[in-house]
């Protein structure tokens, strides 16, 4: 009994690690799909919050909270898609070279977009409509920062 469940758990810990090294070995061009795919969701969670805090759609706390949850989730994922394997993956892309030329400043971009994502999240539980539309300008000008500095100008 004892000797089956350790072959089990030694079968499990192997396939763990194989899958993780599958992952890790994703394909540059998938990378990139991938991100954009991630960036492009946080805009349609993110769109409709942006409009409320602009005036231009009427205010829906429940929106906001969904929203903001779905956001938060999205706000962790596109970020392992710019490895350096990327940088010239032949797939069309906005990313600057900046990216990698100045990760310490990506990364301190990354963390400020997920620290007000964050913030958004709690005071959509129960803020009130400044404090939530004060938060959705928060996120949004931490997007617009990152895209100034790294993502090329689109037409």
């Amino acid at each position: 009994m004892k000797k089956s469940f350790l072959l089990t758990g030694l079968a499990l810990a192997l396939g763990a690690g194989y899958t993780a090294a599958a992952f890790a070995q994703a394909k540059p061009e998938v990378m990139v799909k991938q991100r954009q795919a991630a960036m492009t969701l946080q805009g349609k969670y993110f769109g409709p919050m942006a409009g409320m805090a602009a005036g231009k759609v009427p205010y829906n706390a429940d929106t906001v909270a969904f929203n903001s949850a779905m956001l938060d989730a999205l706000s962790r994922m596109p970020w392992d898609g710019f490895a350096d394997s990327t940088k010239d993956a032949g797939v069309k892309t906005a990313a600057l070279p900046a990216i990698w030329s100045e990760p310490a400043k990506f990364k301190e971009a990354q963390e400020n977009f997920q620290n007000a994502v964050q913030n958004l999240v709690k005071v959509s539980r129960g803020g009130d409509e400044a404090t939530q539309k004060t938060a959705i300008g928060a996120v949004g000008k931490t997007c617009g920062g990152c895209h100034q500095n790294f993502r090329e100008k689109q037409n």
